[in-house]
């Protein structure tokens, strides 16, 4: 958990960015991203997964199922509306626009930081 906190809250950051690349509202994209992301047992495994929840405006996780008995968890988002199956290729779109801008960011991050280091 500990190495996973800075990349898990900029991959939530960079997955915000790309939902409103993709068409969907940044606005309940972060509003479901503040409110949710510590609903989960490790602290950074809703980072990522409220953002979607709010990008697509569709309740995540909740109850689970583990070799035939049922754990309570807590929802993750709103139930705006039902998933669809459309909302796996929406999700994967997200998922790919986030992965560009993370590779951006990292490289651009990269340069300062040489820039810096080696003054060039």
């Amino acid at each position: 958990d500990i190495l996973n906190y800075l990349p898990s809250r900029i991959s939530a950051l960079c997955m915000i960015l790309s939902a409103g690349i993709c068409g969907y509202s940044v606005k309940n994209a972060w509003r479901i991203f503040i409110r949710d992301r510590y609903r989960h047992a490790s602290p950074n495994s809703a980072q990522t997964e409220s953002v979607m929840a709010g990008a697509l405006q569709v309740r995540l996780a909740g109850p689970a199922s583990y070799f035939g008995k049922v754990y309570e968890k807590p929802f993750i988002g709103d139930p705006v509306k039902k998933i669809e199956a459309k909302d796996i290729i929406a999700a994967n779109r997200i998922m790919k626009v986030t992965a560009v801008i993370s590779w951006i960011v990292l490289a651009a991050v990269r340069v300062i930081v040489i820039t810096v280091i080696f003054g060039t």
